[in-house]
């Protein structure tokens, strides 16, 4: 089997197919990372570029190790010490990187659309690593892959997404890929950090409540407050955020039931979550960092033409 598509941009471009084999590929290269020897030479001779205009320590070395297991040859590139800080244009710099024969392009970029924008220009494959307050597709697949582990499928399994919507890559891609998967899909946090019109556009539950959203989900996915995409003040402080949105082991052990907590990271402990739950049994956040591998050599090795048995 191979994918409908020659990149990955995000999820909203997926079939439910596709997101299917992604999750079984990863399962089949998470076995591989239980060995001794976790390398396989399925990338020999392809040449993948990281460009990340972004910073992101998480994701690049997540990129990186998944590349290096695949047994691919990598150039990692960053903006700020290039000559993109002294002005040259998105396509010089690709065109550039292109001439130096490379397969892949994994990229982050603060802007929305630059992946498609790269995409329709350049012949090589375009993994979508994030791009401004649009998607960030991996992240979204490594979400559902720890979640099927912890609870058996997605389907009709209800999850909430809570904190900073507005600003959240991470939580647009997981909405696509639960409505795909057939998961419930409610959004929670203040009003301010909560588009107005979600409900309607993309099919999802809205609630203020913090407590009636943990009562309702099975999985809450907890995301960070985006302090450095607010250009304006959203909330009162962070002592008042994590007083009435904040997730604490207190609220937890008030609920009728045990839900999974998740968290994309990094974490702001004491803020959207406290430590105890965060480190605690609930919480799956290890799980996803692990998962994370896994899930990028299945979408390096997939978008590389090579298909799963």
């Amino acid at each position: 089997m191979q994918l409908s598509t020659k990149h990955l941009l995000g999820i909203k471009d997926l079939l439910p197919s596709d997101i299917a084999l992604i999750l079984q590929t990863a399962r089949q290269f998470k076995e591989v990372l239980q060995r001794p020897v976790k390398k396989v030479p399925s990338l020999r001779d392809v040449t993948i570029v990281n460009l990340f205009y972004e910073n992101s320590t998480r994701t690049r070395i997540s990129f990186e190790l998944a590349e290096k297991r695949l047994g691919a040859d990598t150039i990692n590139f960053t903006a700020s010490g290039s000559s993109a800080a002294k002005g040259e244009t998105l396509l010089d710099t690709v065109n550039n990187i292109l001439s130096m024969k490379v397969d892949m392009v994994v990229m982050r970029h603060s802007a929305s659309g630059a992946p498609h924008f790269l995409a329709k220009h350049i012949p090589a494959a375009i993994i979508n690593a994030g791009d401004g307050i649009n998607e960030h597709p991996t992240q979204a697949l490594l979400d559902a892959l720890s979640i099927t582990e912890r609870l058996g499928s997605l389907e009709g399994k209800k999850v909430v997404l809570v904190g900073d919507i507005m600003h959240s890559r991470v939580a647009l891609s997981n909405i696509y890929l639960l409505n795909k998967m057939g998961a419930e899909v409610m959004v929670a946090g203040p009003p301010t950090l909560i588009p107005k019109y979600i409900e309607a556009a993309l099919h999802v539950k809205v609630e203020y409540n913090i407590k009636k959203a943990l009562q309702w989900c099975d999985v809450a996915n907890v995301l960070r407050i985006q302090l450095e995409r607010q250009n304006q003040v959203l909330f009162s402080s962070l002592r008042e955020y994590n007083l009435a949105y904040g997730v604490s082991r207190k609220l937890l052990d008030g609920l009728q039931k045990e839900i999974v907590i998740m968290h994309p990271g990094p974490i702001n402990r004491g803020v959207e979550i406290d430590s105890d739950v965060a480190d605690g049994n609930q919480s799956i956040i290890l799980q996803q960092v692990e998962n994370g591998v896994a899930v990028r050599m299945a979408a390096l090795y997939l978008l590389a033409g090579k298909s799963s048995n």
